[in-house]
């Protein structure tokens, strides 16, 4: 078996033929990576926080915004991606069970993340708000945010994500759940999101997003009902998408051994 070949074999376990995961070779320059890319995150956190906004200071503070949130999911992902990589060195070969079984929940966690949470969240922050921002900018983020968040902090928040979750998915194989139980999950996610962001607006009087004050209570509907027929499509690309990676290099890897196996 190639590297590739035992990426795409998630039910092996560490010290029973294959590493789970990644091959000797390539473990440390994947986890390297996945480090890079939580380290980065958490200065993006930390540079964000550091800001003083006035809607920072209001109810619900940093948390009723669908981008700060999703910062959070993708640190946590990663931060649980570079643990499963130190646990996965830890424990190869060591023919501890309990070790294994921690290791494989471990893992499933990973992938769940990445499935149901990362991948749709992430993607949905990127387009939905360079979208808008193209439209006009003043509907999602007005000028005069430009004098609390530099620009390299702005991509970090709603660019680099997209290319970060995209290598994710290239460097390792993730098992998806079962499709109905993850667009429930997706479902579920965004549904609470809009009770939210409802609700701060129930308590304050003013909307999260400067657009939804300029829509009637019609078109809102018809947006939060979009917004979630989004999320439940980007959660179905990123299975297309895992599995296209992964099945075009299952089949490059056969074609490379065919010659070996004459």
């Amino acid at each position: 078996m190639t590297k590739v070949t035992t990426e795409m074999t998630p039910r092996r376990l560490p010290g029973r033929g294959r590493p789970w995961g990644a091959s000797a070779n390539r473990t440390p320059p994947v986890l390297v990576l996945r480090v890079a890319i939580l380290l980065s995150y958490c200065s993006i956190l930390c540079n964000y926080k550091a800001i003083e906004m006035p809607s920072h200071q209001t109810y619900g503070g940093s948390w009723k915004f669908l981008t700060f949130i999703d910062l959070v999911i993708q640190a946590v992902f990663f931060g649980i991606c570079v643990l499963t990589d130190l646990s996965s060195l830890l424990t190869r070969g060591s023919g501890n069970q309990e070790q294994e079984r921690q290791l494989k929940k471990l893992i499933s966690l990973r992938d769940w993340m990445l499935a149901v949470l990362a991948f749709p969240v992430g993607v949905f922050v990127v387009a939905v708000f360079w979208i808008i921002y193209a439209y006009d900018r003043e509907m999602i983020y007005p000028k005069l945010l430009d004098n609390f968040i530099p620009g390299w902090l702005n991509h970090g928040m709603h660019t680099t994500v997209l290319p970060f979750i995209l290598i994710e998915m290239r460097t390792s194989h993730h098992q998806y759940p079962s499709r109905s139980s993850g667009l429930t999950a997706i479902c579920t996610f965004s549904v609470g999101y809009i009770l939210w962001v409802c609700w701060v607006h129930h308590v304050t009087g003013m909307w999260v997003y400067p657009f939804l004050e300029h829509i009637g209570p019609g078109a809102r509907i018809i947006f939060f009902g979009s917004t979630t027929i989004l999320m439940n499509f980007l959660y179905l690309l990123g299975e297309v998408l895992n599995n296209y990676i992964w099945d075009t290099h299952r089949s490059m890897e056969e074609e490379k051994e065919k010659p070996k196996l004459e």
